[in-house]
């Protein structure tokens, strides 16, 4: 400080700054704007490099940093560069979060859910990223430990779903929907079931068979199913027959139908048709319908 400098009060450099004394007294006794020196009186004094520093302080306020991280650029410790990008980053993650939760809102209102709805809403759609990778993965390990699925099948359920940083509320629903799905311990034993059965099929050599008879008996309950034939009547035995016999199945009635039963879960379905909304894909087509009916219909021609 040059001997002749004037020195400012802190009254003085508050109405120069446009800011509170309170605010400036706030910050001197914090440590970040010390006085260049005092009056007799005791009253701070402050010079010109006081006055740049409140402005920069201000400035770096302004950009919501802390005092710790205003007192790490103001000593040296630090560039501005440096804490406004780790500022930056966290204001990042938090605006991902209010986007999450947002979306929940909407789709809380969407649901009119009720009150035990939105609490477990809430807690879903709230989860950090990493706490939702773990819930996926804790699922995915829990129904093929001990397994060697085919590479296909492996590849597939690799596919996990993974809610946008920015996600819609239809997103949020379907991830609220399939969060809940995989932390049922009846849809995890379920989903093992089915896939130790196609394991099984693979190890036998006959996925392919029972697989291509299931896609050509599908078409046909497909089409049946449209035109409104109830499963249990003499056209719906008409269809059963025109699919069993063109592969000499008639025989492995019983088979298709216990493979049928085995794979058949609507709940699988829907996850897949869940995944696809939260990872923002064309819609999974659904075949539960016409396999369930078809089901029936092999039952009731027994």
């Amino acid at each position: 400080m040059a001997n002749d400098e004037p020195l400012l009060s802190i009254g003085e450099l508050a109405r120069r700054a446009g800011l509170p004394v309170r605010t400036i007294r706030f910050w001197s006794d914090a440590g970040v704007l010390p006085p260049a020196a005092r009056s007799a009186g005791g009253r701070r004094l402050y010079d010109s490099a006081g006055a740049a520093q409140l402005e920069l302080l201000a400035t770096l306020r302004e950009l919501g940093l802390g005092l710790a991280d205003v007192r790490r650029v103001l000593a040296g410790q630090a560039s501005v560069a440096e804490v406004a990008g780790a500022h930056r980053d966290a204001i990042d993650a938090q605006i991902r979060v209010l986007q999450v939760h947002r979306a929940a809102l909407a789709a809380v209102v969407k649901r009119a859910a009720s009150d035990e709805e939105k609490t477990a809403m809430h807690k879903l759609a709230g989860m950090p990223r990493a706490e939702r990778r773990q819930l996926i993965d804790d699922f995915l390990a829990e129904v093929f430990e001990g397994l060697e699925p085919s590479p296909a099948r492996a590849q597939r359920w690799a596919g996990a779903p993974n809610l946008p940083d920015d996600p819609s509320p239809e997103q949020v629903d379907a991830w609220v929907e399939l969060a809940t799905l995989v932390s049922d311990p009846d849809f995890r034993r379920r989903t093992r079931q089915v896939t130790e059965y196609g394991i099984q099929l693979q190890g036998a050599g006959e996925p392919g068979d029972l697989e291509d008879l299931a896609g050509w008996a599908t078409q046909h309950a497909v089409a049946a199913l449209l035109r409104g034939c109830p499963p249990d009547s003499a056209e719906a035995a008409t269809v059963v027959k025109r699919i069993l016999e063109p592969h000499g199945w008639q025989a492995r009635r019983e088979e298709l139908l216990t493979g049928l039963e085995k794979v058949t879960e609507p709940r699988i379905e829907r996850y897949w048709q869940l995944t696809a909304i939260i990872n923002g894909l064309p819609p999974f087509p659904t075949h539960a319908p016409a396999l369930e009916w078809l089901i029936v219909a092999l039952r009731a021609c027994a």
